[in-house]
């Protein structure tokens, strides 16, 4: 966070506010609440200062003005509205974010379940949501569970990737995409998930393309802020589908040893050269 800064922010006249919430809804930087059935500022920093509030407001209670205060914070501001969207799905019971567990018994006895036809290749994942962003760090298929942490192309290209990756009952697949997603995001939700449930080991699961190393050290970073030890295997997928490699180490909080990403792209060499 920088310093303060004297920038043009909004104002609440509570006396005039009526808690009608129309600012609520204007606000697209989440920046105000309903608190005691008035209009507040969460925090000066989600304020980008535009006023897209100010316009529909009908008791006319918000205005401008300028004071010394903290900088708008855009990655702030969108960590907020992530919490939000994931409470209002979880509020709403969008099957989407809620935490199911879904395993299920042995492969025989998925088989001749009456609903499955025969010869049908079954799924063995036992956890939904799949999506990293969307899934509670307090999920009851989490604490001990062997992570299998994906990026989304590897399922698609590895024909067989249920009964490679998720066959067991302590497998949990987490999947996201390490070019496209917000890394920091990753690195923080998979902190918080080591930290809170001690998992037994991770799998990282990655295409052999260049772009995909940085999912390993999404992990690497996030196992590091967590302070565990952990079992990390690396496999990387070929685009036509093929296990290429498979490696595992004991990654131990602040090893000295070169990193599985390092191992991926070689090492990181010093700017001074």
């Amino acid at each position: 966070m920088t310093g303060r800064v004297r920038r043009k922010i909004i104002r609440i006249d509570e006396t005039r506010c009526n808690g009608c919430g129309k600012c609520v809804d204007a606000c697209h930087e989440g920046a105000l609440n309903m608190v005691n059935g008035k209009a507040r500022l969460v925090s000066d920093v989600y304020c980008d200062g535009l006023g897209d509030c100010i316009g529909e407001c009908p008791q006319g209670a918000i205005s401008f003005e300028t004071r010394e205060t903290e900088p708008y914070d855009e990655k702030l501001v969108k960590e907020l509205l992530d919490r939000r969207d994931n409470e209002k799905a979880q509020k709403a019971g969008c099957p989407g974010s809620i935490a199911s567990h879904l395993a299920k018994g042995p492969l025989t006895e998925r088989s001749s379940d009456p609903g499955i036809e025969k010869g049908t290749v079954v799924s063995e994942l036992n956890n939904w949501p799949v999506q990293l962003r969307l899934i509670p760090v307090n999920a009851p298929y989490l604490p001990g569970a062997e992570l299998i942490v994906a990026a989304d192309c590897t399922a698609f290209a590895h024909g067989d990737f249920h009964r490679t990756f998720l066959k067991g009952s302590r497998k949990v697949c987490l999947i996201g995409c390490p070019k496209l997603d917000d890394k920091e995001n990753y690195i923080n939700k998979l902190s918080e998930i080591i930290r809170s449930n001690s998992p037994c080991s991770i799998t990282v699961v990655i295409m052999e393309v260049p772009c995909c190393s940085a999912m390993v050290r999404i992990v690497e970073k996030a196992i590091e802020a967590a302070g565990q030890d952990m079992d990390l295997t690396l496999v990387r997928i070929g685009i036509k589908g093929d296990k290429l490699e498979e490696e595992t180490l004991r990654y131990r909080h602040k090893m000295q040893k070169m990193s599985l990403a390092e191992q991926v792209e070689g090492p990181v060499q010093d700017q001074d050269g």
